[in-house]
C-alpha cells in the first residue's frame, strides 16, 4: 500500500517497518562529489557541511530538514553522492565557498519511496541496508537508483550512538 506523504516525510516520527509513500521532489544545496574514497566520506560530510551553513546565510536560504546524502550509484571502494540539506528555495547559481568547494542546487526525488528507520550507531548502517533492501523486495517491491540516508539526528560529541536515527531511502522502480 502507497501512502501520501502528508507533511515532509524527512520530519516524520520514526519509520519502524518499511514504508512506502508517495513524495514530492525537495529542492537542497548540495556538494556533489565522483568516484570520492569509501575512506574519505567523513572528510567529505565535514568539509561539504563547514561550507554549506556559511554559503546558505550568504544566500538568504534557510534549511527545512535534516542532512542527507544521496548515492548514484552503488558504493565500491568509490562513491558518487550528493551531500547536503533541504532548503526553502533553489540556490539562484552555484557558489563556490573559500574552501573551494562549490554547492549547487538539486533535489531529492519524488515518487515513490520505500522508507525505515535505522536507530543506531553509522557503524550498523552498511547491515541495516541489507535488512532494509531484503524486506522491500520481500513485499513486492523493486528498489531503484537513487537511494539517500537522512541523518535525522545531527552527530556530536555527546551522542549516544544508541539514541541515533538514520532514515533509509530508496526509489521505487
Amino acid at each position: 500500500m502507497t501512502q501520501n506523504a502528508s507533511s515532509p516525510y524527512y520530519l516524520a516520527a520514526p519509520y519502524t517497518e518499511v514504508t512506502v509513500l508517495e513524495v514530492p521532489p525537495v529542492t537542497t544545496v548540495v556538494q556533489s562529489v565522483t568516484d570520492s574514497p569509501m575512506a574519505s566520506m567523513a572528510e567529505v560530510f565535514d568539509s561539504t557541511f563547514s561550507a554549506l551553513f556559511p554559503a546558505l546565510g550568504a544566500q538568504g536560504l534557510q534549511p527545512v530538514g535534516p542532512a542527507f546524502s544521496l548515492h548514484t550509484r552503488m558504493p565500491s571502494d568509490t562513491v558518487d553522492m550528493e551531500v547536503g540539506l533541504p532548503v526553502d528555495r533553489p540556490l539562484e547559481e552555484p557558489v563556490t565557498a573559500g574552501s573551494g568547494i562549490t554547492l549547487a542546487s538539486s533535489e531529492l526525488p519524488g515518487g515513490r519511496i520505500a522508507i525505515v528507520s535505522h536507530l543506531g550507531a553509522y557503524d550498523g548502517l552498511g547491515d541495516a541496508w541489507g535488512a532494509f533492501m531484503q524486506a522491500v523486495a520481500e513485499a513486492g517491491h523493486q528498489p531503484a537508483l537513487p537511494f539517500w540516508e537522512i541523518y535525522v539526528t545531527e552527530p556530536s560529541p555527546d551522542q549516544d550512538p544508541a539514541a541515533m536515527r538514520t532514515d533509509l531511502v530508496t526509489l521505487l522502480a
